[in-house]
């Protein structure tokens, strides 16, 4: 038998358990307890799924589905189940970290390697992207009042494009070794000469997947928002967050070819012996830095700005106000996307450029504080002489307020080319990455489930364990990040296993307490979900709108139905279910209904991601026939797929008018609450407008409401 032939380059010791039995260590210890921990999940999960009888509803309802709400929610659950990885992988570096004075610690350099490369790539590609874009998936085609997007099959193949990319990083944990390059893969030391293994394959690979899913999710956003937005719906009457989702789309179509091309060129280097970024024969490594930063710079802004949007939405409902400067934070969210493309120079000051273009970089980099801070002070002033409700997404937002500015501020400090030589390359900048990216986007993220959770499964989450779950978090992150400022001032450098400076001890150990912290917070998060699916029937709120809402998402049941909306709406105004609430006319019987065309389900998608799968790992281990197999596995499904003809189904409008008339009368038939009410069991998502409740009387703003029936 010709093993190569069949298994490429995968042998017996590319196995983790391999290096546990020949050079035992607590090192590899962890990294077969990981592998073990991988494949027991993964068979725990194929016994479960076989045992319930849930394979069939898996597949039916959910895999082959089109539709963006259950697209957005496979997102969703993929970002939380790669988070849960990365930030195991975060805490055994602050231990190691805090363990490694002297040559000490319990993980090989080698170990650590990996593990701040995982890290950085899932949290980035795996878990903020897969985030941020399951959240538009959900939230945006409802906000202007339509069925889908407007190429529903091209959004479930980007999801499996991205699952594809996560399923590699995951099988790296039992086959091969995942690269030691860092998050950003720089060249040459990610060459073939200085790391031929398997493990930068496996970061082009995963990457260069889950880019190509981003790219078409950008140009399905955007097009179904300029194409899609329902009758009356102009632009400056769209929802802030359709307003991010929009920029974020735009930035994600031309901020992912330059990383698509980068991943591409190192490949044919290191397959090919192309010399794009090697030392000699006319390589030149700075074109890869430039390539790739020219979409890393961006891909903040992809990050943070639907995270923006998620709080001008979270401010002006718990604030019970409309959104202060609702035109200057558009206006502002367009030139944070302008300005993203012209910056990225700051993030190699002291790889060789002229001081004046330091200097022009930099000044660019200062001018786009601006805009954010315009944004800043819009939800500030919009809270105040607000009616605000200290719920756990409120709390997540003023915490946002508060550490975002420092992180902004030590921006600034960066964006001086002579200060950033003096701290290049030192856990100052871990601090202020993290100090960005954790509030602004992680913390978003949090909020925006806490919001929109009522809204995708019908019941409310646990508002103690949420508590509970913030309490954690922001000590934690405190604790966790700004101790890595002064280290990095101490002159302690990045990406470093271990130390000799025993004076580093102390802020390694609150960097330690903080990620403890980060991990209960993690715990309670989950156990949240878990208590609020047992307790369900008291926590539901099926009638749509529990936070007293703006925007069209809540003026329909919760869950939503396939079709979204029985009848398009028709928008006046800007915060229009709001308004229809305050002048009596939501929830009323539309005067006809129509026939409604939704996307059947289809395996093309799950089937595309399968095969691109096979084909990236045929890649990684030189498994060629694996390679050939797949790539014309994957293009016959899309050749198939050309000929198919019935790709839509019709819901009958009596259909559409039983469910709608079901939801109405539900309405009819159930109390509004208040504000105060908000968090009882009395809340079954059918709110009393706060500026009736507040001028009228509770008593008085229901009777004004129930004018509707």
């Amino acid at each position: 038998m010709n093993w190569e032939l069949i298994f490429g380059q995968i042998k017996w010791t590319s196995f983790v358990f391999a290096g546990m039995i020949e050079n035992p260590s607590l090192s590899e210890a962890i990294a077969s307890g990981a592998g073990s921990i991988a494949v027991l999940g993964a068979l725990g999960t194929v016994v479960m799924l076989t045992v319930k009888g849930w394979w069939v509803p898996l597949w039916r309802d959910w895999l082959t589905s089109v539709d963006h709400k259950k697209v957005g929610i496979m997102y969703i659950v993929l970002a939380l189940v790669m988070f849960a990885r990365a930030v195991i992988e975060a805490a055994l570096m602050r231990a190691q970290q805090l363990a490694a004075t002297d040559g000490g610690g319990f993980l090989s350099a080698d170990h650590f390697g990996q593990l701040f490369s995982t890290h950085g790539t899932i949290m980035i590609f795996f878990v903020a992207m897969p985030f941020i874009t399951g959240l538009m998936n959900y939230v945006m085609p409802l906000q202007i009042g339509a069925r889908d997007v407007s190429f529903p099959l091209l959004n479930a193949i980007s999801l499996m494009l991205t699952m594809a990319g996560a399923v590699l990083i995951m099988v790296s944990l039992v086959v091969g070794q995942f690269s030691t390059g860092g998050w950003s893969a720089y060249p040459p030391f990610t060459g073939i000469d200085f790391s031929p293994g398997e493990g930068v394959d496996y970061w082009i690979w995963a990457v260069s997947l889950g880019s190509i899913g981003s790219t078409l999710t950008g140009l399905n956003f955007a097009v179904t928002i300029y194409k899609k937005r329902c009758p009356g719906m102009s632009l400056f009457r769209m929802p802030l967050f359709t307003w991010t989702t929009l920029c974020t789309s735009i930035l994600m179509i031309f901020a992912m070819a330059p990383l698509t091309a980068a991943t591409v060129m190192l490949a044919l280097d290191r397959y090919a012996g192309f010399h794009f970024f090697t030392n000699g024969d006319g390589g030149n490594m700075m074109n890869y830095a430039n390539l790739f930063w020219l979409f890393g710079h961006p891909e903040v802004y992809i990050l943070i700005l639907p995270a923006f949007g998620v709080w001008s939405e979270v401010v002006a409902t718990y604030s019970s106000k409309r959104i202060y400067g609702y035109t200057s934070l558009v206006y502002a969210t367009m030139c944070i996307a302008v300005l993203s493309f012209a910056v990225w120079l700051h993030h190699f000051f002291t790889m060789g450029q002229s001081a004046n273009v330091n200097a022009i970089f930099g000044i660019a980099t200062m001018i786009i504080g601006v805009p954010t801070g315009v944004k800043v002070y819009d939800w500030l002033l919009t809270m105040v002489g607000g009616r605000i409700r200290l719920t756990t997404a409120m709390l997540f937002h003023i915490n946002f307020l508060l550490t975002f500015i420092l992180g902004g501020m030590t921006g600034v400090l960066l964006a001086n080319p002579g200060i950033d030589f003096q701290v290049h390359n030192t856990l100052f900048l871990v601090a202020h990455f993290h100090n960005m990216i954790i509030p602004g986007v992680l913390f978003g993220m949090f909020a925006a489930v806490q919001f929109w959770f009522p809204k995708a499964f019908g019941f409310r989450l646990h508002e103690g364990l949420g508590r509970a779950s913030f309490w954690c978090f922001a000590p934690g992150f405190l604790l966790a990040f700004f101790p890595l400022y002064w280290l990095g001032m101490m002159g302690a450098t990045r990406r470093t296993f271990t130390w000799s400076n025993p004076d580093y001890l102390p802020w390694f150990a609150l960097a330690m307490l903080g990620a403890a912290l980060i991990l209960a917070g993690f715990a309670f998060m989950v156990a949240q979900i878990v208590v609020s699916v047992r307790r369900r029937a008291e926590l539901a709120a099926p009638l749509g709108d529990p936070w007293d809402g703006r925007a069209l998402e809540w003026s329909i049941p919760s869950p939503p139905p396939a079709w979204n909306f029985a009848v398009l709406p028709q928008v006046t105004a800007r915060d229009a279910f709001y308004e229809a609430k305050k002048d009596g006319t939501a929830y009323r019987s539309p005067a006809a209904y129509e026939d409604i065309e939704v996307p059947r389900n289809t395996a093309t998608a799950p089937l595309i991601g399968l095969f691109a799968c096979a084909w990236a790992f045929g890649l990684v281990w030189h498994i060629w026939w694996l390679v050939i197999v797949s790539f014309v596995l994957l293009w016959a499904v899309v050749i198939a797929r050309s000929f198919a003809t019935e790709t839509e189904e019709i819901v009958p409008a009596a259909t559409v008018k039983a469910v709608n008339e079901a939801f109405l009368a539900a309405v009819r038939a159930t109390p509004g609450v208040t504000r105060d009410q908000e968090m009882t069991a009395a809340n079954r998502g059918r709110a009393i407008p706060e500026s009736l409740e507040s001028s009228t009387g509770a008593f008085a703003a229901r009777a004004a409401v129930e004018v509707t029936r």
